[in-house]
């Protein structure tokens, strides 16, 4: 473990997830809590000002989901380490989130050493995995082709997330800072490329590629 001091943000959209997050890596005097949030935009917004070392984010947030988050904050600042501290196993979603640029995946199941031993790991720029991620995954990983939404572009997959959340257009400029129009433009162009033609199958297309959590 490095001793040099690392600069952590946490994100998650339960309080308590993230007081006990909090709590135990103030046991780390190496590990300084420098933000907080409760949804991926906030969490984004904060690490901009924060600048931290490592993210441990939740793949459930609102706003902006952790897979976005992720390639959000890899984009911004390469050298961010993220890891993701989620109650989700399933194959399809890790491998999306490695993509990104994840480094780190702990089940929320696993025990507490586990999220500790990442955020060492991940404190010297050293991959972990807990026990879900065996090395048949890592490989699958290595030589799997993208997922279906691959085609949306990063602003197209927020639009998405938000239309699937329920947010109306108007909202949605609000939230992206672009106008309504810009917002009809990438709904439309959502629609087009994924074949669909209600809200209700965009939302179902959500559920299915991880973008939001039924």
């Amino acid at each position: 473990m490095s001793s040099a001091t690392r600069r952590v943000l946490i994100a998650d959209d339960h309080d308590v997830v993230r007081r006990g997050v909090r709590t135990l890596l103030e046991t780390r005097p190496n590990l300084v809590i420098v933000g907080e949030a409760a949804n991926g935009r906030a969490a984004l917004e904060e690490a901009r000002s924060s600048k931290p070392d490592i993210a441990i984010i939740d793949y459930s947030l609102p706003e902006l989901n952790g897979l976005d988050l992720t390639a959000a904050l890899k984009r911004e600042n390469p050298r961010v380490e993220v890891l993701v501290y989620t109650m989700h196993d399933r194959e399809n979603l890790v491998l999306d989130v490695l993509r990104a640029g994840a480094r780190g995946y702990v089940l929320k199941s696993d025990t507490e050493k586990h999220l500790l031993a990442a955020v060492d790991a991940l404190s010297i720029h050293r991959p972990y995995f807990s026990g879900v991620i065996s090395e048949t995954l890592l490989e699958r990983f290595l030589e799997s082709s993208p997922s279906a939404h691959a085609t949306l572009t990063h602003r197209e997959r927020e639009v998405v997330q938000l239309i699937a959340e329920g947010k109306i257009n108007k909202e949605i400029s609000h939230i992206l800072g672009i106008s309504v129009k810009t917002v009809e433009t990438h709904r439309a162009s959502c629609m087009h490329k994924l074949k669909l033609r209600t809200t209700a199958e965009l939302v179902r297309f959500a559920v299915r590629n991880n973008i939001i959590q039924a």
